[in-house]
């Protein structure tokens, strides 16, 4: 299994402190069946972590893990913050695309989807670059209105779910917030967005098993195939999104 949004870099951002604390996440993604991870450290929100800086820090991690008998990869990549200088931010080289390929994250503020969005990622397609919107289940906006996620998509963008999330780990609302967007055919990937190993694990088990026994081996094989497609810098699997039916969903609103 590939994990491709993990805060495992050591001391960069409000991930692992330490290399002791990223070997030890290391060993805890290994044990849910992980062979990969692309690192994915915070940039130009409350963190700067340009480019080469990420793909040394990386470099430096796969070197610990292999003295550590560690049977994991460490692939280089960002969750970058969406500004009004985004586009200025890849211009200068500072935006790392994930393991090098043409599909990019792009994290949106929590509490609402910025005006400019939709530019930025058309703005980046026309550069070549797949925007991945992380963790949509938890952007209060597009709790809101769905639909602002489904216009995203549907003008080329992707989207990643946390594994947490779907295992209730931020409560009800959310889980059940996550199944429906999977069930619009909205989500293209799912990840840990591990911090640690105690409160913001991988859970990686446990959603893709969720995900088997809700809708089948087929849907788990969509999202495992999926990661395994992007850092290959392949084209993904994406199906027609569909408008999100909002039915257990009191309080969240």
């Amino acid at each position: 299994m590939i994990d491709i949004h993990c805060h495992i870099l050591p001391g960069v951002d409000d991930g692992a402190k330490t290399v002791e604390e990223s070997v030890e996440m290391a060993r805890e993604a290994v044990k849910e069946g992980i062979h990969a991870i692309i690192a994915t450290p915070h940039h130009n929100r409350f963190y700067e972590n340009p480019k080469e800086a990420v793909i040394q820090k990386a470099a430096e991690l796969n070197s610990r893990l292999k003295e550590e008998n560690v049977p994991l990869s460490i692939l280089p990549g960002q969750e970058p913050a969406i500004s009004g200088d985004f586009l200025k931010d890849y211009h200068k080289g500072n935006i790392l695309t994930l393991n090098n390929t043409h599909y990019a994250f792009v994290e949106l503020p929590s509490g609402h989807v910025p005006r400019y969005t939709s530019q930025i990622l058309y703005e980046l397609q026309n550069f070549g670059v797949i925007p991945i919107i992380v963790h949509p289940e938890r952007n209060q906006g597009i709790i809101e209105r769905p639909a602002i996620l489904n216009e995203l998509i549907r003008n080329g963008a992707l989207a990643q779910l946390t594994a947490s999330s779907l295992c209730g780990v931020f409560g009800k609302n959310i889980k059940n917030f996550s199944r429906q967007l999977i069930e619009a055919n909205l989500v293209h990937f799912i990840a840990s967005d591990a911090h640690n190993t105690n409160r913001r694990t991988f859970h990686m088990l446990r959603a893709f098993e969720e995900i088997e026994t809700r809708y089948g081996p087929d849907f788990a094989l969509f999202f495992r195939e999926n990661a395994e497609r992007l850092i290959e810098g392949k084209n993904v699997h994406k199906d027609e999104p569909q408008k999100v039916k909002r039915k257990k969903l009191l309080g969240i609103f």
